[in-house]
């Protein structure tokens, strides 16, 4: 039965490789959704050799006549939906009645990523590692009720009203971020003319998205970051500022009991950016072999990522929690020509074997991995169309995977073109 509603989550810490798959499997489907983030969540797409990335528009964008919506539970920096317009359109892909930007959506502020980057600095050697791109601020503006939404921005009396309340809530920082509230006219000005220039994409993106569903057209959720950076459900607070997990309902206004269908992202290691607990992390000649190949460093902050094997106790609470129904493993030819390969099965904690994440980062921290080991490949796996195909050492790895997860691994990338990747 053809899934009307999928959802594509990742599994870990972000940058598992999710643009690829919603490039994939966006043929198939009418609409692609982003519900959470902002900008700090890097998408890279390869395209007949030629690598494209977006930090705000939903990677589906790259496919003529598919519509793409910004839902309202993403916050959204205009200045950078203006650049990501202007790049496509300079690409050749036009975006003209195919992006839809919700009216609800709240917006970063130029102000929002000064008070990011202030807040980060305050923190000292507690530091999160936030992409210091305003998206805490603006959700704690929204959780506060004085944010700003897009349809603010179309009317000058109402956005002026709104960026006063919004300046004088944060009276005691703004002499520490170098503002004050004779910024009001500058900033309403600034913001009423992005306004203009995004009016065209402005939109009421629940209604569209339900009467889409209503007419049978099918829809692909492209999510951000991953499940362990989920504000409730992650490293806390070495996370990102909204939920990756449960968001999609509450972030594009189509029901959760409409999605039928859960894709996991898992990369066949573990990377991260920033700080936080990380116990499978490695720090050998493995590592730094991985890094290079994988090309592990942020599509937005450019930082080289944290590596290590892949965890199971993540993994398995990550399939829990999202309901995962199929797996795509990625990156597995990164692994090519390691002599050993090894998986994080349980933890070590207070000399007692532990399958749980702990909600104290101290105590996480405190757990040892316990490995099983598995025996490398040495060929390179890129041009390999049929799993029959791969080594044995890696259909061995993949099928422990699927064992363990009890899920089915359904595709497996093993390069960045979109071709590069075996169905099962």
């Amino acid at each position: 039965m053809q899934q009307q509603c999928t959802l594509i989550i990742g599994s870990q810490y972000g940058d598992e490789g999710k643009g690829k798959f919603t490039d994939i499997l966006a043929d198939d489907y009418d609409y692609i959704v982003r519900f959470q983030g902002g900008d700090n969540a890097g998408h890279s797409i390869v395209i007949n050799g030629v690598k494209y990335k977006l930090r705000l528009i939903p990677s589906g964008i790259f496919k003529k006549n598919k519509k793409v919506v910004i839902g309202h539970g993403v916050v959204c920096n205009p200045e950078t939906l203006i650049n990501e317009i202007d790049y496509l359109h300079a690409n050749g892909f036009d975006v003209r009645n195919r992006l839809f930007v919700s009216n609800r959506s709240h917006i970063i502020t130029e102000y929002h990523i000064a008070i990011d980057k202030y807040y980060e600095d305050l923190k000292g050697d507690q530091k999160v590692g936030t992409t210091l791109c305003g998206i805490g601020p603006c959700y704690a503006d929204k959780i506060q009720r004085v944010g700003i939404r897009t349809s603010d921005l179309l009317d000058k009396g109402v956005l002026r009203n709104k960026i006063k309340l919004s300046l004088q809530t944060k009276i005691h920082i703004l002499p520490h971020i170098g503002y004050s509230l004779k910024d009001v006219e500058r900033l309403t000005n600034k913001y009423y003319a992005l306004g203009q220039k995004i009016k065209p994409y402005i939109s009421n993106t629940i209604d569209l998205l339900n009467d889409a569903y209503q007419n049978k057209k099918r829809i692909l959720f492209e999510g951000a970051q991953g499940t362990f950076l989920d504000i409730d459900m992650g490293t806390y607070p070495y996370v990102t500022s909204s939920s990756t997990v449960a968001g999609v309902s509450s972030g594009s206004g189509i029901s959760i009991t409409k999605i039928d269908s859960v894709l996991s992202i898992v990369k066949a290691y573990t990377s991260r950016v920033g700080e936080g607990p990380f116990v499978a992390e490695i720090f050998s000649k493995d590592a730094d072999y991985i890094r290079e190949r994988g090309a592990e460093y942020g599509t937005v902050t450019k930082r080289p990522r944290r590596i290590g094997w892949l965890d199971l106790v993540m993994l398995k609470y990550a399939v829990n929690v999202v309901g995962t129904t199929h797996i795509a493993l990625t990156l597995l030819d990164v692994l090519s020509g390691l002599k050993q390969i090894k998986v994080c099965v349980a933890y070590k904690y207070n000399n007692k074997v532990i399958h749980e994440i702990l909600p104290s980062n101290k105590e996480y921290a405190k757990c040892k991995p316990i490995y099983k080991t598995f025996k490398g490949w040495k060929e390179e796996i890129t041009n390999v169309t049929k799993f029959n195909d791969l080594p044995t050492n890696a259909k061995t790895y993949i099928n422990f995977l699927s064992k363990s997860l009890n899920l089915p691994i359904t595709y497996i990338s093993v390069g960045n073109d979109r071709v590069k990747t075996i169905k099962r």
